[in-house]
């Protein structure tokens, strides 16, 4: 056996540098981040776009993912740069920031508990409606509980990959299905800004491909076994095939918009539930299997950001939890820690209270709200962070990503702002 296959075949977690062959079977966190961060909010954001403007925002679906990589990238190269997490980067930045991302990350968790549960119970009550929606959702909920609390990392990370294959399948089929032409869909990848588009353009490219779950995608990295600055080329191959894969599925769900509602004029309601919409328009248009096909599908997407994120951010609160009091040393298992499951109880059981909350969609408005506080901090202290004293000097951002990261500071804090100024207006 030569010995870079004999290193392919160790353990992950037992690897001080990634093998030399077999890179593309390593990959996994960057779809672990990607499949998580794209939920039915992305799906509708991105359909309502299609069915509004037909093509003419496509450039902005696929900038949204040029700047998640950088900020995936950036929070991952972070730790493996530095053997730390990004916790540790933001503490060295202040106090201030312990206190914004405690307080964030529990109110967060609370809301975003019962949108996600809600947004996958809506094509389960109607793929088996013998339940009511609350059932359902409850049910979503224990079983993301158990599936997380029960299992190691490797077997989350098969079956996210399952639910980004059914993901991807169905919604390229569907943009297959309704054959764009190309003239029109390469025509979308010129900048072009249509009358009252402006903050559609600022949501898709803020909103595709996640929020808090960007800064996850550092402890799927290490959680994977990947640790120290030798796996920072495999990590950008991970993250760059994870992107792509989004963005094919992104610009496939702009494309069953453009065609299916935009020359029809059919409006969408707002919320998750303009998705079960496109079921109706589907069945009326190619019959119940195709409809039921995309329920499917939607359960799917649903469903990966739920496992997702109660994986995902309860190893960021674990971390919180583990620094703030005072335990620096870095577990092998952190989902055995009493932080992670501690976590995990605060997404799913306090939140049911909400699924009885008689205006769901202030609800939805509220989770935006919150949502967008995050992303200017993740990117601020990310800019920060990658061009001090602490990463080393060959691991520093460069003048690209730089550029990439200000860009993305800029545009995070305008859809802040846009995103007060609406609930209040309301």
């Amino acid at each position: 056996m030569q010995p870079e296959d004999r290193a392919a075949s160790e353990p992950e977690s037992g690897r001080t540098s990634p093998p030399r062959t077999s890179r593309w079977k390593l990959i996994g966190p960057g779809l672990v981040a990607a499949a998580t961060g794209v939920g039915a909010g992305d799906l509708v954001a991105t359909l309502i776009a299609g069915s509004r403007f037909g093509y003419a925002l496509l450039w902005a679906a696929v900038l949204g993912c040029v700047v998640k990589i950088a900020l995936s990238e950036g929070a991952a190269r972070y730790h493996l740069s530095t053997e730390s997490t990004i916790f540790e980067g933001w503490r060295s930045l202040g106090a201030w920031t312990s206190w914004y991302f405690g307080i964030y990350i529990l109110v967060w968790g609370f809301i975003y508990g019962a949108t996600a549960m809600s947004a996958t119970a809506l094509p389960l009550a109607v793929l088996f409606p013998v339940l009511p929606l609350p059932a359902w959702a409850i049910i979503a909920g224990v079983a993301s509980f158990l599936f997380v609390a029960l299992n190691r990392y490797e077997t989350f990370e098969r079956v996210m990959k399952v639910l980004v294959a059914v993901m991807f399948v169905v919604i390229t089929g569907l943009a297959i299905l309704v054959a764009p032409g190309l003239g029109d869909v390469l025509g979308g990848l010129v900048p072009s800004l249509p009358e009252g588009s402006v903050f559609y353009t600022l949501g898709l490219i803020g909103g595709v491909g996640g929020t808090i779950t960007t800064a996850a995608y550092g402890y799927w990295v290490n959680t994977k076994g990947w640790q120290g600055p030798a796996w920072i080329p495999m990590m950008r191959l991970d993250n760059s095939v994870a992107y792509a894969v989004t963005g094919t599925f992104v610009v496939a769900m702009l494309i069953v918009g453009a065609e299916l509602l935009h020359s029809a004029q059919i409006a969408l309601a707002a919320g998750d539930r303009g998705l079960l919409n496109l079921s109706d328009v589907l069945e009326e248009r190619f019959g119940q299997p195709v409809a039921i096909a995309f329920l499917v599908g939607f359960a799917a997407t649903a469903m990966s950001s739920l496992f997702g994120v109660w994986h995902g951010v309860s190893l960021l609160f674990s971390d919180f939890v583990e620094h703030m009091r005072g335990q620096t040393e870095r577990s092998e298992r952190p989902e055995r820690k009493w932080p992670f499951r501690a976590y995990l109880a605060w997404l799913t059981f306090p939140p049911m209270l909400l699924l009885f909350f008689d205006e769901p969609f202030m609800l939805v408005i509220i989770y935006g709200v919150i949502g967008a506080f995050f992303m200017p901090f993740l990117a601020v202290t990310l800019l920060l962070l990658l061009n001090s004293k602490r990463v080393p000097d060959q691991d520093r951002n460069g003048w690209l990503s730089n550029g990439v990261l200000a860009a993305s500071s800029l545009l995070f804090l305008v859809l802040c702002v846009q995103q007060i100024w609406s609930f209040l207006a309301a």
